[in-house]
């Protein structure tokens, strides 16, 4: 009854120290709401486990989690490597290239427009659970299986939005660019590229979280004692379960940082944007 009092106390507080941290203005004191909103389901959560005694095989508390984590370093930081490091970085680096230059040829030619594109919308829509073994037969167990999980996830959202935003540049706008006498690499250059920088950004974003993801499943099915979908895998068949939220959480902070960098970089290139603007 106490725990439950309590918990319904930190609820409580928590919910009006939001409403009114909500109300701030501010870059900096904007992140005081999300940031209050976690501390206080952190600590209900830690409350809760402790005061009910939760076995750990079936929630453990924050602070075991921290403590596992702190304990676990190193396991944790090579299991980083393997996955983000190795698996997501390159996977992500060469599927979104390999998308944005097929982009380029398919605006090129449009017969592959008209053929390549339904194929990719049908590839794009298969789940990675059926990629997976796939890419660990083809490539092994190493990260090298996990990055080409990785390049298919990313290639063709990136190849759809780069195809989208090279056709977003109005017709003013390239009648204006034939009367200058331009041609297609100037036109591309100087007009279709940055209209479509908004619809290759966005190709970006979507690919971040959805490469860490997919090398993490992939891993799953098959991997060297090292990596993070491994790792959770282990550790939940042995109901380690504070292993496996630590587990949870770098993946969560990686995939942030790797989105946050993303945005960052978007709003460098595309400052003159209207939604950047405002």
């Amino acid at each position: 009854m106490n725990t439950v009092l309590l918990g319904m106390a930190i609820l409580v507080l928590g919910a009006f120290l939001v409403v009114r941290l909500a109300r701030l203005e501010g870059r900096v004191l904007s992140l005081a709401a999300p940031l209050a909103f976690g501390a206080t389901l952190i600590l209900l959560w830690e409350v809760l486990v402790v005061g009910f005694a939760v076995p750990m095989a079936l929630m453990p508390a924050p602070s075991a989690v921290a403590a596992r984590m702190a304990m676990s370093s190193h396991l944790l930081a090579q299991d980083f490597a393997q996955t983000f490091l190795k698996a997501v970085l390159a996977g992500y680096a060469i599927g979104c290239g390999a998308g944005f230059a097929m982009a380029l040829l398919v605006d090129r030619v449009p017969f592959l427009r008209r053929g390549l594109l339904p194929i990719g919308n049908l590839v794009a829509a298969l789940p990675v659970v059926g990629i997976a073994p796939i890419m660990v037969m083809w490539f092994g167990f190493d990260w090298q299986s996990k990055a080409a999980v990785v390049v298919a996830m990313t290639f063709f959202p990136m190849l759809v939005n780069t195809v989208a935003g090279l056709a977003a540049a109005g017709s003013l706008e390239r009648d204006l660019m034939r009367s200058f006498a331009a041609n297609h690499r100037q036109t591309l250059l100087k007009l279709r590229l940055p209209a479509a920088l908004p619809f290759i950004f966005t190709a970006l974003k979507i690919n971040a979280p959805l490469a860490l993801i997919g090398a993490i499943v992939a891993e799953f099915f098959g991997s060297p004692t090292t990596g993070m979908g491994f790792r959770i895998a282990t550790e939940a068949a042995k109901l380690a379960l504070d292993m496996v939220w630590a587990e949870i959480i770098v993946a969560a902070l990686a995939g942030s940082a790797f989105y946050g960098l993303v945005v960052l970089i978007e709003r460098a290139a595309t400052f003159w944007h209207p939604s950047i603007r405002s």
